[in-house]
């Protein structure tokens, strides 16, 4: 009896990774074809055109901070030298226990004023609104936190007086032009495009000096390295891919904009949410869609933010548990999308991807290799599908890697050191393994959180952006 139930499941996995795979598949071909354009696009005088155009609508920068004292000037120095002909930097100091505050009131010589604040969106008790004397660009909100990141933006929010905000991360730079690269999707359709994104690169082992990305290089460390790997792949492919077919679900909460009025009308990013910016974006496709209004999410793999990521296991675990547990309260918060014609593509392809094959790939993970160890231990595995089965799986997912890095490679270059590239490409073979059993592992924390109810804003230990360096050759 086990014999036959063992070989359905292995045959289960089996067509489940196909699926999975050809899904990628296919969104790496829709990828390599919007790089090629974009790669066109980077030749003509568009960039110019939307800082020159009247049209080029102003921008509220929204920054949430929480304990950030070892990032933060730097990240609003980055800020304050973006080149756009018009915005406001909103900081929001989310009761940090440490000197994220006094660091700003100290570097931009801020003093507590008397500014109106009218929160039109809930929020925990704003203390004190703080105005720079040497940046008048510059504002800072210091509040009571909720423990959740969704309540500081919103807090910043109620101060946005811009039609669009860009909510980017207090521990994240942006590249100098990046708010005109991905503001050109607004003003090339602002009728229809409400929400746009761009993509986060890995700035460890980069050189940051006076608020600006200096030197572009690949960290050493191994955790950091599979890290870069996995953001490349996730942004140049799944949401280059996502965005050609008009499917795109998330824009990152490091690096996003939005339509102010919408946001407002929506009642902000939902407090309690964990992945605030993946439930902005659904909440925006079902609004929308409920109205029956003609919109459009956007993906722009051109503007550049820059991130520290985590370099220690016990961090990193900590924040792909946090991630999982967000996907899984978001899609069960809006699970009456899963299926529903009213909802069009989204409900019928999106949403229904999220769940089967982002959700619970790694239940079904770790029942595959349940089921295969089962199976030897009992002599029912075939040895020759065994085989097959690990080979198909390392060697479709390496593909995939390396594709990314070539669009990577054919497209954008930030890496232009050749020894760089090749490590690119080499850490591509270590993706599937041993990196994915140990991303699944922290991926099933995160179901098991959200089942717990576990619903906090978890800190991340980093080092600083102000210390994002390459080391020297005597530690390599």
């Amino acid at each position: 009896m086990i014999g036959p139930i063992l070989q359905w499941v292995n045959t289960l996995m089996f067509f489940y990774y196909l699926a999975c795979n050809l899904v990628y598949l296919r969104l790496l071909v829709a990828a390599i074809k919007a790089s090629v354009l974009q790669n066109r696009r980077q030749k003509t005088a568009w960039l110019d055109r939307v800082r020159r155009s009247p049209l080029t609508p102003p921008i509220s920068l929204l920054v949430p901070a929480h304990n950030e004292e070892r990032s933060i000037v730097e990240s609003v120095r980055s800020l304050l030298r973006l080149d756009y002909p018009d915005f406001e930097l909103i900081v929001t100091n989310d009761g940090s226990t440490d000197g994220t505050l006094l660091q700003l009131i100290e570097h931009f010589q801020l003093t507590q004023s008397d500014y109106l604040y009218l929160p039109q969106i809930e929020t925990k008790p704003v203390r004190g609104v703080y105005l720079s004397r040497t940046e008048r660009r510059l504002i800072v909100l210091d509040k009571e936190s909720d423990g959740s990141k969704s309540d500081a933006i919103n807090a910043a929010m109620n101060l946005a007086s811009k039609p669009y905000v860009c909510v980017v991360d207090a521990d994240s730079m942006l590249e100098r032009d990046g708010l005109l690269r991905i503001m050109a999707p607004v003003v090339n359709d602002p009728d229809r495009v409400v929400a746009a994104g761009g993509i986060v690169r890995v700035i460890n082992g980069s050189q940051v000096k006076n608020g600006s990305v200096g030197a572009v290089r690949l960290p050493w460390g191994f955790l950091e390295m599979m890290q870069v790997q996995e953001y490349l792949r996730a942004f140049l492919i799944g949401r280059e891919g996502w965005n050609a077919f008009n499917m795109l679900l998330i824009i990152s909460g490091a690096f996003g904009v939005f339509r102010t009025d919408l946001c407002k009308q929506l009642g902000g990013f939902r407090r309690g949410a964990i992945g605030e910016d993946l439930d902005l974006v659904v909440r925006m496709h079902r609004h929308l869609r409920e109205q029956e209004q003609k919109y459009r999410v956007h993906f722009v793999a051109d503007p550049v933010c820059w991130t520290e990521v985590p370099s220690t296991f016990k961090s990193l675990g900590n924040q792909r548990a946090r991630w999982h547990n967000g996907l899984a309260e978001c899609l069960w918060h809006n699970r009456r999308m899963l299926f529903n014609s009213r909802y069009g593509r989204i409900g019928w392809v999106a949403i229904p991807y999220m769940w089967f094959f982002e959700l619970v790939a790694p239940v079904f993970e770790l029942l595959g290799w349940m089921s295969i160890l089962v199976a030897a231990f009992l002599g029912l595995l075939s040895e020759r599908f065994f085989i097959q089965f690990l080979l198909f799986g390392y060697v479709f997912s390496t593909l995939i890697s390396i594709g990314s890095v070539l669009i990577e490679e054919m497209t954008y270059r930030r890496y232009e050191n050749w020894r760089d590239l090749a490590r690119l490409i080499c850490f591509c073979f270590l993706e599937h393994f041993p990196y994915r059993q140990i991303h699944s592992v922290w991926r099933l924390r995160g179901i098991w959180q959200y089942l717990e109810g576990h619903h906090a804003w978890t800190k991340i230990e980093r080092v600083g952006l102000g210390e994002s360096a390459r080391p020297s050759a005597a530690g390599i």
